[in-house]
C-alpha cells in the first residue's frame, strides 16, 4: 500500500502511519464483537448512552460508507499494533489522532480498536488468574474517559487513546481507589471516582500487595510510585494538612525535582482539576479548595510543577 497516500487521505503525517506500519507488520489483528452484542459490552464498560449511539452510529460494518479503505486499514493495524505488545506496561500510541469532526468513524476508531481488543486482554487475565470483577472493573475505565472527553469537548482524548492501550494490554489495574500500572515499581495512578480518602487508598495498596504477588509471580515488586502534579509540595502553601491530598503526598519520598521532558504541569492542572485546554483562567470556576489554590498560585505568577516520589510496598 502507499503510505503517504494512505497518510495524506487521513489528514495525518506520514511519519505516523509509517510508524504503525512498523510495529504492526503483518501481525494478527482482533475481530470486533458482533454488533448486535456490543450495547451490553459498552454497558459493562461504564459508557454512557450518549457516547454508546456514536459508538454504534458509526459501527464499522461491511457495507457503511463512512469506514473508507483507509480508515479500515488504521483499525485493522491499530489493533495488530496494541496485541503486539499484549502484556507489556509502557505508554503505546496506538496510531495518529485523527481529524475526529469528520463523524463518528474517525471520533471513536480508536475506541473500536479497544472493543476489538476486550477479549484478547481477558483472555490474558484468565491466563494470570486474575476475577472477571477486576477485569471489567479496569476495563470500565474506557466509558469513564469517553464521558471525561465529552466534557472537555474532544480536547482530552488525544491522551486518553494511548492511556488506554494499558488496559488493553494487561498493564494496569484497579483495585479500589487507585489504579496500580506494572514496571519496575508500582505506578499508581488516581481516576476520576470519588474522595481520595485515606481509608480508601490503604485499602486499595493492600489489595495491590496481595494481587501483584499472586498473579505476576515473576515480576518482583518493592515500591510504589507516582508521578503527578499532586506530588507538588507548593499545594501545601494553600490547603490544609488533613487534606486528603497532602496526607497521599505525605506518603511519598520525593526524587529531586527534574523538569520533566513532554510534561507541562500546568497544562496537566487545567486537564485534571478544571477538565478543559482552552478556558482563559478568568473564566475558570472557584468552587473548591483545590481550584482556588490553583488560581491563586497562576495569579501569582507561579507554575505548577510535575513531581515523582516512591514509598516501600
Amino acid at each position: 500500500m502507499d503510505l503517504a497516500d494512505t497518510a495524506a487521505r487521513l489528514g495525518v503525517p506520514v511519519e505516523e502511519v509509517e510508524r504503525v506500519h512498523r510495529l504492526a507488520g503483518d501481525r494478527p489483528s482482533a475481530p470486533l464483537p458482533d454488533r448486535a452484542d456490543a450495547p451490553a459490552i459498552l454497558d459493562r464498560l461504564a459508557v454512557r448512552p450518549d457516547d454508546a449511539a456514536e459508538i454504534m452510529a458509526g459501527w464499522p460494518g461491511p457495507d457503511s460508507p463512512r469506514w473508507t479503505p483507509e480508515l479500515r486499514w488504521l483499525l485493522d493495524r491499530s489493533v495488530a499494533l496494541v496485541r503486539a505488545d499484549l502484556g507489556g506496561h509502557g505508554w503505546l500510541p496506538p496510531g495518529p489522532a485523527l481529524p475526529r469532526e469528520r463523524g463518528p468513524a474517525w471520533r471513536h476508531l480508536y475506541v473500536y480498536a479497544y472493543l476489538a481488543l476486550v477479549d484478547v486482554v481477558r483472555g490474558y487475565h484468565r491466563d494470570h488468574g486474575i476475577a472477571d470483577d477486576v477485569s471489567w472493573t479496569t476495563l470500565a475505565d474506557l466509558g469513564r474517559n469517553l464521558a471525561v472527553d465529552r466534557r472537555m469537548r474532544g480536547e482530552g482524548w488525544p491522551v486518553m487513546q494511548s492511556w488506554l492501550t494499558l488496559h488493553a494490554r494487561g498493564g494496569v489495574y484497579e483495585l479500589g481507589r487507585l489504579q496500580h500500572q506494572r514496571g519496575d515499581t508500582i505506578g499508581l495512578h488516581i481516576p476520576e471516582s470519588g474522595p481520595m480518602t485515606p481509608a480508601a487508598v490503604d485499602a486499595s495498596l493492600d489489595a495491590a500487595r496481595a494481587f501483584f504477588p499472586r498473579h505476576f509471580p515473576d515480576e518482583r515488586h518493592t515500591e510504589f510510585s507516582c508521578g503527578s502534579w499532586l506530588l507538588d509540595p507548593q499545594l501545601r502553601e494553600y490547603l490544609p494538612a488533613g487534606s486528603n491530598i497532602i496526607r497521599f503526598q505525605r506518603r511519598f519520598t520525593l526524587e529531586p525535582y527534574q523538569e520533566p521532558d513532554g510534561i507541562d504541569a500546568d497544562v496537566e492542572v487545567l486537564r485534571f482539576v478544571f477538565r478543559t485546554l482552552s478556558t482563559p483562567p478568568d473564566r475558570l470556576p472557584r468552587d473548591t479548595a483545590l481550584r482556588r489554590a490553583v488560581l491563586d498560585h497562576w495569579a501569582a505568577g507561579r507554575h505548577w510543577r510535575w513531581r515523582v516520589g516512591r514509598f516501600p510496598i
